[in-house]
């Protein structure tokens, strides 16, 4: 296998993130390819679905119908309701509301029934909904087809051993030879090399409990409760699918935890979790004697590990993902929170490449993205401290369950866990700018992010005479513009990460400045001779 070659980016690891990441790229028009030390796709059991943001990032790159395709076999599995696709239309059948996926918080599951639906923020991003219920195997084989049509190598059994940076570009030692690459990217995971070779801090909290996370088969599965049951020694779940397990075992503090101390100090990879080891797990938490008759895939083994990177960049070496910050599982954060590190990684360092944006666009990368990652970690140790077996965390689940049983309670959790509420911290009055683009459907009866399959800036004009769409005619080669006759917005810009960079409700002077301000911002400077024209 031949990886001797020069290219502008080499993503270390294959998994969704380092996926998301070279198609963003590739898009870009920068030349990548994905090196992943594993020679097959883990077959791990991990993450069991996506949020909001991660749906309409495959939204927008023209992959939800796929992504719905998978929801409706995951369904179709679990006996569940699937909602239709018309049901994404404005004032379509409302009723697929009753099975949205709400998700749990500390094991204790958010009662669809409670959430107030229409709440401004959840109402206006509903067009993913038929794509929550994508778990990370098949988001891996979904994206892994992307980066394939889009002409992306993917060289598996390379493993990364030495880097130097070498100020116009990266040497990468690896086990088939040295890599000459401009940029490098560390989509490796937890345990990073790439991180580690590059000198990065990791620091954080050490894990105070051990879990696992599995499908077996099962010889008495009724001795078994449905759901989230707590003991004196931990929890665990069985469900939703059949055979499904999760153990999550406490331990003082003095305790020995040998699986958690040796992820939390990044030694040699863990041993495989055995069948005997599973279901001795199982029946410690469970207080009972089930008896687990085989695996069905590999299971997998966690902890509340929960560390952030010091830095996602050293000079030519980045971070995304596990790479740049580790946490517990609870409330499925992480494959989120790494997609959306991808997303806005990808399009800044194409931008970087392709000579239309300086290298200081990349500080953005890390000035917006460590703040999220900073309130994930801090929302998975909550939940580890609502979760753990002794008296005091007993009576807070107590409280929380309480406030949780509320309507305003589990539309305020809902809201959090599907990620609707993130936001940018960008220059701009109108609410929209920082957040992630709603729904914005046009006469035509698309909506706006089906203009933008193909990357680049997305520019609404919802004004009678166009004034929007000649300002940005000079950026057309990076600005797709769409008309439109509905209300306000009068005006919308989309970075190619989703996130609305500017917006207004009128047409005046004001608007038309910070437009063009926005536009030299992000877009780079202005393009001598526009390449196309605008899209009506």
């Amino acid at each position: 296998m031949n990886v001797n070659q020069d290219v502008d980016v080499t993503v270390v690891g294959a998994g969704p993130v380092g996926l998301v990441l070279a198609a963003e790229l590739a898009l870009s028009g920068a030349t990548v390819q994905v090196l992943e030390r594993l020679a097959e796709p883990d077959e791990g059991m991990k993450a069991g679905s996506i949020n909001i943001p991660t749906a309409e990032a495959l939204d927008r790159r023209g992959l939800l119908p796929a992504a719905e395709q998978v929801q409706r076999e995951i369904l179709e599995r679990v006996g569940s309701f699937a909602p239709k696709a018309d049901d994404r239309q404005p004032g379509g059948d409302r009723r697929a509301r009753e099975s949205r996926f709400t998700g749990h918080f500390a094991g204790m599951v958010l009662d669809a029934d409670l959430v107030d639906w229409s709440d401004a923020d959840l109402a206006a991003h509903t067009a993913a909904d038929g794509a929550r219920m994508v778990p990370q195997r098949e988001l891996e084989q979904l994206l892994a087809e992307h980066v394939a049509r889009l002409g992306v190598p993917v060289r598996r059994g390379v493993e990364v051993n030495a880097l130097e940076d070498t100020s116009d570009g990266v040497l990468v030692g690896t086990t088939a030879g040295t890599v000459r690459t401009g940029w490098l990217v560390g989509c490796d995971g937890g345990r990073s090399t790439v991180r580690r070779l590059a000198g990065i801090d990791f620091p954080g909290t050490d894990p105070e409990l051990s879990g696992h996370l599995a499908v077996a088969d099962i010889a008495d599965p009724e001795k078994l409760a449905n759901g989230w049951v707590w003991s004196a020694r931990g929890a665990y779940r069985y469900g939703p699918q059949p055979g499904r397990v999760v153990t999550v075992e406490f331990d003082d503090a003095t305790g020995d935890l040998p699986h958690a101390r040796l992820r939390s100090r990044g030694g040699t990879p863990m041993a495989p979790v055995t069948l005997e080891e599973l279901q001795t797990s199982l029946r410690r938490v469970s207080g009972t004697d089930v008896t687990l008759t085989a695996l069905r895939g590999r299971a997998t083994r966690w902890t509340d590990n929960a560390r952030q990177a010091a830095a996602y960049r050293a000079e030519r070496v980045l971070l995304a993902g596990d790479a740049a910050h580790v946490h517990s599982p609870f409330g499925g954060q992480g494959l989120n929170l790494g997609v959306g590190d991808a997303m806005n990684l990808g399009w800044k360092l194409g931008a970087v490449i392709a000579g239309w944006a300086p290298e200081g666009l990349l500080d953005t990368y890390d000035a917006e993205r460590r703040p999220l990652g900073a309130w994930v970690l801090d929302w998975t140790r909550a939940q580890i401290g609502v979760m753990r077996g002794d008296a005091k965390s007993a009576a807070l689940r107590e409280v929380v369950a309480d406030l949780l049983s509320t309507r305003a309670g589990t539309t305020y959790a809902v809201k959090k866990i599907s990620g609707v509420t993130q936001r940018v911290d960008l220059p701009g009055d109108h609410p929209l700018v920082g957040r992630y683009v709603p729904d914005l459907w046009l006469r035509d009866g698309s909506r706006l992010v089906d203009h933008g399959h193909g990357g680049g800036f997305l520019l609404l004009d919802r004004t009678p005479d166009g004034t929007f769409a000649r300002l940005a005619t000079p950026w057309n080669g990076r600005v797709s513009t769409v008309t439109d006759d509905r209300a306000t917005p009068t005006g919308v810009l989309v970075r190619p990460d989703g996130v609305v960079a500017w917006a207004c409700d009128t047409a005046d002077t004001a608007a038309v400045t910070d437009l063009e301000a926005t536009l030299r911002r992000w877009a780079g400077a202005p393009s001598p001779s526009p390449e196309h024209e605008p899209v009506g």
